[in-house]
């Protein structure tokens, strides 16, 4: 006897409920029994297995209760039930179906029937309906009508049972058309929810595009117009090949693994892949439970939701050619004797356009050259996946023909809209290029990057596109400047293409793609120096980012340096170009306007100093007067007394006058002597800073007041990313901070009073803050080591600081901490969150003034490493 078996002769030996808590322990058991078959058996079996025993268990109860007996009530499953179709944890949805309204007697033998279910450890979604109103609510509201499509008699009247089937199954209920474009529609709005993308960090196994729904959408549609419940039925109907429903089937099946994995491990059910559940489900499936592991499942699991689209879009476009839009007038323009346009689509006249891997560009070449073209035709891409497969062996970039055929597609200014899209949607960059193949489906397990390595990279050159179109001019008018005056966009276009495609590969990717990128220029004979340039883009195609979030970009110093790497106005204006594009391509929400004015102002100094020939700054004093002399300008015009300016500004080290300019030195001093009150000031400005919401502190310094400040502004759920802290010369602390909202944006004027109260509350603190315990969901997932670099610079009075940890609650205030314990001042501060990994930035000296000694920089990395180590116990 199989456990199967085993488990369904316990349930026979039922009699009555009073053995409800016999049952429930065999329930269980039969559940842990799936799971430990996990590895054993394949999935299928499993999935439908389940199903028959909640049948036979469903049925047993439906006898005991003598519901059975009852005259015209029928029990059916529905939904993915209805299907016979159950994992682990999955919902078990029944149809209570009657002739009429159920009476008193027989309402109480259902809700028994349901407590006991849920008895079970089940979790039941149940609808007792008669069949009037069954077929009336159907019509109403198409997630029942699909429901109804795939009900199963389970037990009672099937006199009942057919006559709804017949129902269902009637012309008048959901004509198969209407039935279509209404679920067309709502697998619309199901893809919008994911931003229409199945490459989510946390994706849903059920409910992405291009997962389990996108596939039952297919049998849905079919099976209403059909009537048949068999996919080789669809097959001799030929809606579908033989082909086509076995890889819809294989697809199917490694969904539901992961599905069934991930049940096992959240231990309910629960469809969405989180962080939390990553390792253990790549383990389950064979992958192993470290970052590589979950990474190569996640890389199978986009490559399988990509093969699902595309089965999608060509069988749900077939029907609506077929069944839709066939009585309606097409309109169609013959291109050539390969390819015509049918209704914006383009559509193959004949079964050997792809006869050659040219024939592939060659169709590209059109879609770019007519911009009636909006996609690929269900026919086209019928063939377009039958010759990706023929020709994935051979790299068509190897072939001279085709090398000639992509090096004009990318010098076309209309390439990288509609071809592009579609190249890259339908796997063509991978046949052609097997450095791209390598990249396809790549996720990196963190929280900076919101897709895969390939969808990135085609959003970033998307973003490069949207430089030279007229509608898009002004969103980022620099950019688009610098993109409609180059004359050799396909250089930066290949750069775009080669700047991660080594990620994965081990070792520095931006080096080993500039190797790649140059291998690449000269297979397609672009020329020596052009391709130096490319390298160079890849190579430092993270240059710009880094020092414009990491350094102090007003340190003349860091200005130079940067210069010397970027040499000319060429290369500082692509850079710009390609980094602004590769930062939005990256997540939604990591260029904010705080971020974009860092980088313009790291350009438009750079541009300076490359124009000037990188002649000496203009004298500090020779600064300061002027800076002065504007601010008191500034200031007597809003009528406030010289004397007092001058009084105050007395005070104030050289250093404010060189780091502030004349509006923001006129901001504190009018702050200071307009409100400051006990010693006291402080002011919040949207205009102060460009993209920042700045916040100017003026109070008698303490102890750990840099911490106190960010602590009670985490609290309020602020993020702090710049802060110039410095002191006057009678020890008043003259801070400004620059803060933004969680999403990336400046604090609104309602918000004010948050940043107000949290700036009184840490002035009026005394004494160490506290530090929060609490580690967010996704944060405990990564493992982040920190990592201190101490930078050389010319300036030996001041010691920088790199540092990079898990970004945890309360970490400025844990190294605000470890500063103070050393008496160690911190004058500026830059603070990056990407994703999980905090990487901050500190001009820091010792208690002396000076920079501090290697003994000093030693014992305070040791100390740091030590207050950021996280505590295990914090972790689960």
């Amino acid at each position: 006897m199989s456990n199967q078996q085993y488990y369904l002769e316990q349930i026979k030996n039922v009699t009555s409920l009073a053995d409800i808590s016999e049952l429930r322990k065999k329930v269980d058991e039969y559940h842990l029994w799936l799971q430990e078959e996990f590895t054993n058996k394949p999935i299928a079996k499993l999935v439908l297995g389940r199903a028959f025993f909640i049948d036979n268990l469903v049925r047993k109860l439906w006898r005991i209760l003598e519901l059975d007996k009852t005259q015209e009530i029928t029990l059916a499953a529905v939904g993915g039930y209805g299907r016979g179709h159950l994992n682990l944890h999955s919902d078990i949805d029944l149809l209570i179906l009657s002739k009429n309204e159920i009476d008193k007697d027989c309402q109480q033998k259902v809700s028994q029937l349901i407590t006991a279910l849920w008895d079970l450890g089940l979790d039941i979604g149940q609808s007792v309906r008669t069949l009037k109103e069954t077929i009336t609510l159907g019509q109403e509201d198409i997630t029942i009508a699909t429901n109804l499509l795939e009900a199963r008699l389970l037990a009672g009247d099937e006199k009942l049972f057919n006559e709804l089937t017949k129902k269902v199954n009637s012309k008048a209920f959901w004509p198969s058309v209407k039935f279509f474009k209404a679920k067309s529609e709502e697998q619309n709005l199901r893809h919008k929810k994911f931003n229409d993308t199945s490459y989510n960090l946390e994706p849903n196994i059920k409910e992405n595009p291009g997962c389990l729904r996108d596939i039952q959408n297919i049998g849905w549609i079919a099976k209403k117009h059909y009537k048949v419940f068999d996919g080789n039925q669809l097959v001799n109907h030929d809606f579908m090949t033989t082909e086509e429903l076995r890889e819809l089937q294989d697809c199917r099946e490694f969904l539901w693994h992961m599905r069934f994995a991930l049940h096992m491990v959240a231990g309910r059910s629960e469809n969405r892949l989180l962080f939390e559940h990553q390792p253990a489900v790549a383990n389950l499936l064979g992958y192993g439970d470290d970052k590589a592991a979950v990474e190569t499942m996640m890389k199978r699991f986009f490559v399988i939701v990509r093969r699902v689209g595309e089965l999608n879009q060509v069988l749900l476009q077939y029907f609506a050619d077929e069944f839709v839009t066939r009585f309606r007038p097409w309109k169609r323009k013959r291109l050539n004797t390969d390819f015509e346009i049918t209704n914006g689509l383009i559509k193959a006249r004949n079964e050997d356009v792809f006869e050659t891997p040219a024939g592939i560009l060659d169709m590209f070449m059109l879609i770019t050259e007519n911009r009636k073209i909006e996609g690929l035709h269900s026919l086209t891409l019928r063939l377009l996946r039958n010759a990706r497969r023929k020709y994935e062996t051979l790299e068509l970039c190897q072939l001279e023909a085709c090398r000639e055929r992509f090096i004009k597609l990318i010098k076309h200014p209309d390439f990288f809209g509609v071809s592009w899209n579609l190249m890259h949607k339908h796997g063509v960059m991978a046949v052609y290029c097997h450095d791209w193949a390598h990249i396809v489906g790549l996720m990196q397990f963190d929280l900076f990057h919101s897709y895969t390595v390939d969808e990135h990279t085609h959003r970033l050159i998307r973003n490069i596109y949207r430089y030279t179109q007229k509608d898009y001019k002004d969103e980022f008018p620099r950019c688009s400047a610098i993109c409609n005056n180059y004359p050799k966009m396909e250089l930066l276009y290949i750069a775009a293409i080669y700047h991660d495609i080594c990620k994965g590969k081990g070792g520095d990717h931006s080096e080993l793609g500039a190797v790649a990128a140059r291998n690449f220029c000269k297979l397609h004979n672009i020329s020596a120096t052009d391709a130096d340039l490319v390298a160079w883009l890849v190579e430092n195609h993270l240059l710009m980012s880094v020092v414009a979030q990491r350094k102090d970009i007003n340190d003349p110093q860091v200005i130079y340096e940067f210069c010397d790497r970027v040499q000319d106005e060429t290369h500082l204006n692509l850079l710009y170009a390609l980094t602004l594009a590769d930062i939005r391509a990256t997540n939604a929400n990591l260029l904010n306007d705080w971020k974009a004015s860092l980088l313009k102002q790291l350009y438009t100094a750079t541009l300076n100093a490359l124009r000037s020939g990188l002649e000496k700054p203009v004298a500090n004093a020779l600064q300061e007067k002027e800076k002065r002399d504007n601010a008191l300008e500034i200031l007597v015009n809003k009528k406030l007394d010289p004397n007092q300016l001058v009084k105050l500004w007395q005070n104030m080290p050289s250093e404010y006058f060189l780091r502030y300019n004349a509006q923001q030195i006129a901001w504190h001093t009018q702050t200071i002597l307009t409100n400051g009150h006990d010693n006291f000031a402080v002011a919040v400005s949207n205009q102060a800073h460009v993209g920042g919401t700045a916040v100017f502190v003026y109070v008698k310094d303490r102890d750990y007041l840099f911490a106190s400040i960010c602590s009670a502004l985490d609290r309020k759920n602020f993020n702090i990313h710049d802060a110039n802290i410095m002191n006057t010369k009678n020890g008043f602390a003259l801070d400004t901070l620059i803060v933004l909202e969680e999403e990336g944006n400046q604090a609104g004027k309602k918000r004010f009073k948050d940043i107000y109260d949290a700036i009184n509350e840490a002035v009026a603190q005394h004494g160490e803050p506290s530090v929060p315990n609490r580690i967010p969901r996704q944060i405990k997932q990564f493992h982040v080591p920190t990592k201190i670099t101490w930078v050389e610079h010319k300036n030996d009075k001041r010691s920088m600081m790199e540092l990079e940890a898990l970004d945890t609650p309360g970490l400025l205030v844990k190294i605000g901490r470890v500063f103070f314990d050393n008496n160690i001042t911190i004058h500026a501060a830059k603070v990056t969150t990407i994703g999980e990994r905090a990487e901050d930035f500190f001009v820091l000296t010792n208690n002396s003034g000076e920079s501090l000694t290697d003994e000093e920089k030693s014992e305070v990395t040791t100390q740091l490493v030590a207050a950021l180590k996280i505590n295990p116990s914090n972790k689960r």
